[in-house]
């Protein structure tokens, strides 16, 4: 095992990837010499060169088209979006033909590509380049949706990704880049759709995306040492392909259920995740259900009002106990 930065992480999975595959590249914003601008990329410009590590202009379309065309011709490219909210500018090459090309051409034209960007809040940076759009692709058939949320997983999902036939997009949490953790040694893959239960429990299920799994973690340690309350943590890692089965698997054991989104709470994935509970799970539960959100509203860039804004411990320990105590 390698102490590894979840910002780390993200270069030595591309890095073993191209090692791997020569038809491996990569093609973004700054990614070249630069490293990027979060230095997600530092070091593959020099060690695999120009025609491998493509720098583009400041284009969303300009970069999602190469990468598209790329797939297209033979390569399996991956693309590197500066901000997750810059999707919206790309959404009809997205929609409409990267999601759709191998179906509509009977599996002819495959795009075996990934989309990579930097997702998520907690680092100030206001309304426009803070969301949280894993709903917003979940919600696309054809599209595989991927949110690590610790380094280990960042580097066997992104590996996963790459090799995977289908489109992927890797959501990279931006408030988790300086996240240390230790990284298996070797070529490291994580198959796409396996949930983890990173904290196992008896008495409340809580099922966590990204950025909030250290969160609903802490949480949990907080509510047993607190309130006696051992809740199980589940991470799901990908949202497409679900992990139905563990989600089901922990309510029937536990009988309750949280889930703790970061997204914005209409239409969030959470409610995908009620949905399948109610009709696969129902005879379970022992209390309702309740979904830890962000609010339906533009997340602000002061600090104490994004703060407020996104799920925090402290509303994890409280929701989880008053929904219980009430139950009773």
């Amino acid at each position: 095992m390698a102490e590894m930065t979840y910002r780390g992480a993200i270069a030595a999975a591309i890095a073993q990837e191209m090692d791997r595959d020569p038809s491996v590249v990569l093609i973004g914003e700054d990614i070249g010499a630069a490293g990027g601008v979060f230095k997600l990329t530092e070091g593959l410009f020099d060690r695999f060169g120009p025609e491998r590590v493509r720098d583009t202009p400041i284009s969303e379309q300009a970069i999602v088209g190469a990468v598209m065309g790329a797939a297209m011709t033979g390569l399996r490219p991956i693309g590197e979006l500066m901000f997750s909210d810059f999707f919206a500018v790309t959404w009809d090459m997205v929609v409409n033909q990267i999601a759709k090309t191998r179906y509509m051409t009977d599996g002819q034209v495959a795009l075996p590509l990934v989309l990579r960007t930097a997702n998520g809040a907690g680092l100030r940076f206001g309304a426009q380049h803070s969301q949280s759009i894993e709903n917003w692709a979940m919600a696309i058939p054809g599209l595989k949706v991927v949110a690590p949320s610790n380094p280990a997983d960042m580097h066997g999902l992104l590996a996963a990704a790459i090799r995977d036939p289908d489109p992927v997009i890797v959501c990279e949490h931006k408030a988790l880049f300086a996240l240390k953790g230790e990284v298996p040694d070797g070529e490291h893959v994580t198959p796409l759709g396996e949930a983890a239960i990173v904290r196992a429990g008896g008495d409340a299920t809580i099922v966590a995306l990204a950025a909030m799994v250290p969160r609903a973690v802490e949480a949990a340690a907080a509510l047993a040492a607190e309130h006696g309350i051992d809740a199980e943590v589940i991470d799901l890692r990908t949202l497409i392909p679900l992990d139905a089965q563990a989600i089901l698997r922990s309510v029937a054991k536990t009988s309750r259920l949280f889930t703790v989104e970061e997204n914005p709470r209409v239409g969030g994935w959470g409610a995908e995740i009620v949905s399948l509970v109610a009709e696969e799970g129902f005879y379970s539960l022992d209390a309702p259900i309740v979904r830890i959100t962000t609010p339906h509203i533009p997340l602000p860039s002061a600090s104490v009002l994004e703060d407020l804004a996104i799920p925090t411990v402290e509303r994890i320990v409280s929701t989880v106990k008053r929904t219980l105590d009430e139950a009773k």
